[in-house]
């Protein structure tokens, strides 16, 4: 592959970054139009439609949810690096999606559990495949790459923009269940220009990487198998050993923490063929930790914040309809930024200094909300301003980090586990979504401004920290002439 791709048919980027775009912007109407209405569904009274669970257990299945979306997109990755290829995991993903959501149609905790574990595969596979597969419409110098990843990103947030104003409208305006179909059918619409698009994408995407050897190719059979007994052996084991979905959080989060240590050290002490992949894959370990506590702070909005929205804030419109705030301000601030980072060129801050400022605003965001909180004290509730500050300042550092992000991954990623490494990437994400919902289980036990505060203020000292070693972190991520970045 040549180092720049000279196709220039979107937007001055290649063709096939449309078709992504769109792919991405209908999965996550389907992913943001279930997150805005999830937790109230969950909590609303059976006689208005809802489920009728407490928070602390609306919360656990949150978190739940929300963490396995994201954790998925490791073997999603790997599956599609050894097995089925990136393509076809984007199309088997986006088939389970749409299966989901139009099986949360019925009523029923049957259909309900069953949806929400569809949808989890299917944003296993779809996600880190999707993201991937931008990666290789670039060669390894292409100076368009962080800002390919930005408009990409915007497409993501087209569909986050309107999904709550949609499913929202539906699911709080007539009945909660009738928000799900409405996600399915936008997913299978996403599907089918995927397909058509096919065309506009590199070879390399259509196939998983052919083993070196017949010994790999049976370790990869043997991997396959064991994965897919255990994760039997898991789903088996919390239907019949876990006495509730509180406990069943518990004990997820304890095998959380044993699949980040496992993963971050097997690419400290294995991954790396060289010295140049083995120190990039050193700061994918460090840029993990530091991604985890933006998330876990970024992705409250579908638990704490919706709540907030729902109990405490003066609601003009449907309280649904704040998780489209964040998209709002994304929209025409993306192109801001992708333009700005291609004018610095070279003075753009590093990627670890990018990763600081994003994780100050998130801190920042809840510094505000904290003053709203204490507004709010003995059941006032206050102005959607609040609210909307916190979502201006979340977005800010949002696109400091979350784009950039992707963008890192796939020029730290050797050749042969691209799809494992941005499936790594989704991994802190998927340890931050667990970790924010499990914190919206405090609503109601600690008072508003306390949490608020206590979550923002860790934001922001973690930052100052991390802002002394942003330019050791650099250094390491320095291509060395020989290996400067992966040619997929």
């Amino acid at each position: 592959m040549s180092s720049t791709n000279p196709e220039t048919a979107f937007f001055g980027h290649p063709r096939g970054l449309s078709t992504l775009f769109f792919t991405e912007m209908w999965e996550r109407f389907s992913y943001y139009g279930l997150r805005a209405i999830l937790v109230l569904y969950m909590v609303a009274p059976v006689e208005q439609g809802g489920l009728g669970f407490s928070i602390p257990k609306a919360s656990a299945i949150y978190s739940l949810f929300a963490s396995l979306n994201y954790l998925l997109a490791l073997p999603g990755g790997w599956l599609a690096d050894n097995i089925i290829g990136l393509r076809n995991g984007v199309i088997y993903g986006g088939m389970l999606i749409a299966a989901g959501n139009g099986l949360m149609f019925f009523p029923g905790l049957g259909p309900f559990y069953g949806g929400l574990t569809l949808i989890i595969l299917g944003t296993g596979l779809l996600k880190t495949n999707a993201s991937t597969m931008v990666g290789t419409l670039y060669g390894p110098e292409d100076g368009r790459r962080d800002s390919g990843f930005s408009i990409y990103y915007m497409g993501i947030n087209i569909g986050a923009l309107v999904a709550p104003l949609i499913v929202g409208s539906i699911a709080q305006g007539i009945n909660w269940r009738y928000g799900f179909p409405v996600a399915s059918a936008f997913m299978a619409i996403g599907l089918v220009q995927f397909y058509l698009g096919g065309k506009h994408f590199p070879r390399l995407v259509f196939a998983a990487a052919p083993a070196a050897s017949a010994v790999e190719q049976r370790q990869r059979a043997l991997y396959l198998r064991l994965g897919l007994a255990a994760m039997v052996a898991v789903v088996a084991a919390a239907f019949l050993l876990v006495p509730s979905v509180e406990a069943l959080a518990d004990s997820f989060g304890a095998i959380l923490v044993g699949i980040v240590a496992f993963v971050l050290g097997y690419l400290l002490l294995k991954g790396g063929a060289n010295t140049s992949e083995r120190r990039k894959l050193a700061v994918v370990c460090i840029l993990f930790f530091i991604s985890t506590l933006f998330w876990s702070s970024f992705e409250q909005a579908g638990s704490t914040l919706n709540l907030f929205a729902e109990n405490n804030t003066k609601n003009p419109f449907p309280s649904t309809w704040y998780q489209s705030f964040n998209s709002a301000f994304l929209i025409p601030l993306a192109p801001v930024f992708a333009a700005l980072w291609i004018r610095m060129g070279q003075r753009q801050p590093s990627v670890p200094a990018k990763f600081t400022i994003g994780l100050l605003f998130v801190g920042l965001g809840y510094v505000l909300l904290m003053v709203g909180a204490q507004s709010a004290a003995g059941g006032t509730k206050v102005s959607p301003l609040w609210l909307t500050g916190t979502y201006l300042l979340h977005t800010i550092g949002e696109l400091c980090l979350s784009p950039v992000g992707l963008s890192a991954m796939t020029k730290l990623a050797p050749a042969r586990m691209a799809g494992f490494i941005m499936g790594v990437f989704f991994l802190s994400i998927s340890s931050g979504n667990y970790i924010g919902g499990r914190l919206a289980g405090f609503y109601e036990k600690l008072p508003l401004p306390q949490l608020f505060g206590g979550v923002g203020g860790f934001c922001i000292v973690v930052a100052l920290l991390f802002a002394l070693f942003i330019k050791p972190v650099a250094r390491l991520m320095e291509d060395e002439p020989a290996s400067s970045g992966a040619s997929r």
